[in-house]
């Protein structure tokens, strides 16, 4: 396998398991919305249920941000690696 190709492979895995991650995150979040409305209905104390609701979003957009931060670092690493081989001569089978 060509280090261009093991790249490609890489890429796909990491980009799998960042849609995996997202999925997790996205159904967490509405579970605990389900779970806020049930404690809080809306019509009842909707200034602390929207609080509660809020800082959950607040927690998502941290942990999107993280995760995309460390994605762009995987790729910046994967990116330098990737080009300081190429050209070296043949690859080892």
């Amino acid at each position: 396998m060509t280090t261009t190709e093991r790249g490609a492979e890489l890429s796909d895995e990491v980009l799998h398991a960042v849609q995996k991650g997202q999925q997790i995150a996205l159904e967490a979040v509405r579970r605990f919305v389900d779970t806020v409305n049930e404690a809080l209905p809306p019509s009842a104390a909707s200034t602390k249920r929207q609080e509660v609701i809020d800082s959950a979003f607040r927690m998502t957009d941290r942990l999107v941000a993280a995760q995309y931060e460390f994605i762009q670092k995987v790729v910046g690493s994967a990116a330098k690696s990737l080009s300081g081989e190429e050209g070296k001569g043949p690859e080892k089978a």
